[in-house]
């Protein structure tokens, strides 16, 4: 609406067989701004309205004659208001003849939004015309804006229950889509400065090559893209700048500065960016999406966002709290869902980085303290082979550890894993495994260095159990004497073709139980003794005892040689699992 009342841009079908008549009531509209579209029956009126569906150009308001010839005007409106894609459209009814009050109430009970008798005043069908469509566009927006707070509601549900950083700023920048209408990427960047990134399936039409097509679980660093490089070095230098601040932060990036063919292959557009930090400022999450013109016809515009003038000077439409903005400026309506959700988004990640700094220490002292193959010990008279793979990162980490260790009995092997997933998981599996090295050096019995690892455990973590399976083998004869605490027991994989496993149990560590004595066998020459974790073969769903079948019978098939059998497993069990995975295999030398 301009200075002088007009209401600009607004289109009027009006709807009357009378010439004379629809030419001056489009006059009257016509002087007032509007835009006028004159039918002269309910059918061309139908025709005409399918036609500007197809064309996304509906009018604003429709002023219909009762009396026209084909159908009445109140038919015509209760065709129109049936109909869901045009039901929204305010209907005004006129007559000059069906004045009385039974008939203004059939035509609001045909679903009208108001009744004229003409002739009338300019200024009243004016008015009634601006009331109309001022109701009209309030009802759309409410209705967009619930609908718009729905798909955010949904969208930080996914947010919260996600996993991992790349399951967190897919689920974002899918929300953000939905949100905006348009392909979103998101960036979650740690206290270190590396950006994780997440796009939404809008944006999986680009170029392989630019890095959207991210298959599920592989990393999420940042594809080293020319376009991705260049935003994430722009929005990290935007993010340094608001290290240790709160609160939420939205710019628009100019095309000029913006990497082109970012969203879509060759466009160059503006880029607007919410920017929001977590409770402790560890987090940054910044939703990317193309600008667009939030302060349409349709839109209440309460403010714009300021261009962008370099990482160093942003010039933004708000940078505070929203509690504190009450009485300044406020951003676009159509722009506090996307706040909402960048604000979701840092507080689910602070929690994931925390995890994530846990789970690199975790790792850091798994493989620190497991010796690599080349690493181990020099053995007489024996071959050993080991493996230890990760689990995903999806998955948390838990307390796997091998060992192969010489005594004055033989050469002792054990494999094992601290129940539970976390960096005290990690830590006791040290503390086992250093135990066990420094109970070798005077025991080499495997029922005896059970009962003292649980004795330990009992002493200093009485809350942690752990499995362990111990061999103790004589190079010299292959008598093998072998103990179990709650573990998958070994497999004996033979050169003739078959395998088996130890029939040996016990109970788990740290619960002070009586150890059963420890199950004997000679190993033959190419005998293979195979020791693993559950983790190689343990999937929900599924029992135990087949997963250990299709072991056996998997290494029963295995080719010859230890290291042909530990990568034939990997091979058919070891991709993508939940839990690390530890392995060893020896045989007689």
């Amino acid at each position: 609406m301009d200075g002088y009342g007009k209401q600009s841009g607004t289109t009027v079908m009006v709807v009357d067989d009378v010439s004379a008549s629809r030419y001056a009531m489009g006059a009257v509209l016509r002087r007032a701004g509007h835009d006028v579209v004159p039918v002269a029956s309910a059918g061309e009126a139908l025709s005409e309205l399918d036609l500007r569906l197809r064309a996304g150009a509906l009018p604003d308001v429709a002023l219909v004659d009762i009396g026209l010839p084909d159908m009445s005007g109140f038919e015509l409106c209760r065709r129109v208001k049936a109909r869901p894609s045009t039901s929204a459209l305010p209907v005004v009814h006129f007559s000059a003849t069906a004045m009385e009050a039974r008939d203004r109430c059939r035509g609001l009970d045909a679903g009208a939004d108001a009744y004229l008798t003409v002739p009338a005043e300019p200024r009243e069908i004016q008015a009634v015309v601006r009331s109309a469509v001022r109701r009209a566009r309030r009802r759309t927006a409410a209705e967009a804006l619930a609908h718009r707070l729905t798909l955010l509601s949904e969208a930080i549900v996914t947010v919260q229950t996600a996993r991992c950083l790349g399951e967190l700023a897919d689920a974002a920048a899918a929300g953000a889509a939905r949100l905006s209408g348009t392909p979103a990427v998101v960036f979650v960047i740690g206290p270190d400065g590396e950006p994780h990134w997440g796009c939404s399936p809008s944006s999986l039409h680009l170029p392989r090559s630019h890095g959207f097509a991210r298959p599920a679980g592989t990393p999420t660093a940042l594809p080293d893209t020319a376009p991705h490089v260049a935003a994430a070095r722009l929005i990290t230098r935007i993010a340094e700048n608001r290290t240790g601040r709160t609160g939420v932060h939205s710019t628009v990036v100019p095309a000029s500065l913006w990497p082109a063919g970012f969203f879509r292959p060759g466009m160059r557009e503006d880029a607007h960016l919410v920017l929001a930090s977590g409770q402790e400022g560890k987090a940054q999450v910044c939703i990317a999406t193309p600008a667009q013109d939030l302060s349409g016809p349709h839109e209440v515009n309460r403010g714009s966002a300021a261009p962008f003038r370099g990482a160093g000077n942003c010039a933004t439409s708000h940078d505070e709290p929203a509690e504190d903005r009450r009485h300044n400026a406020a951003p676009p309506i159509a722009a506090l869902p996307a706040e909402r959700l960048a604000q979701a988004t840092a507080l689910a990640a602070e929690p994931l980085l925390m995890y994530q700094a846990e789970r690199d220490i975790a790792l850091t002292l798994q493989h620190s303290f497991l010796p690599q193959p080349y690493r181990l010990p020099a053995l007489p008279g024996v071959d050993v082979v080991v493996r230890y793979v990760p689990a995903s990162r999806q998955a948390e980490i838990g307390g796997d550890f091998y060992a192969a260790l010489r005594t004055e009995g033989g050469v002792l092997t054990a494999v094992g894993d601290v129940v539970g997933h976390s960096l005290d998981a990690a830590t006791v599996m040290v503390e086992i495994r250093h135990a066990l090295r420094a109970y070798c050096v005077e025991e080499s019995d495997p029922r005896a260095l059970a009962a003292r690892l649980d004795r330990m455990l009992q002493h200093y973590h009485p809350e942690v159990t752990a499995t362990v399976c111990l061999a103790l083998v004589d190079p010299g004869t292959g008598r093998t004497r072998i103990a179990n605490a709650g573990h998958i027991p070994p497999l004996i994989v033979r050169d003739a073709g078959d395998a088996e496993y130890v029939p040996v149990d016990g109970p788990l560590l740290g619960l002070g139980l009586d150890r059963p004595e420890p199950s004997e066998l000679v190993l033959a020459r190419g005998d293979r003794l195979l020791m693993v974790t559950d983790g190689l073969i343990e999937t929900r769903g599924i029992d135990l005892a087949t997963s250990m079948e299709q072991l056996r019978t998997a290494a029963a098939e295995a080719p010859a040689g230890l290291d042909a059998l530990c990568d034939t497993l990997l091979g058919c069990f070891g991709r993508g699992r939940e839990d690390d995975i530890a392995m060893l295999a020896l045989r007689l030398g």
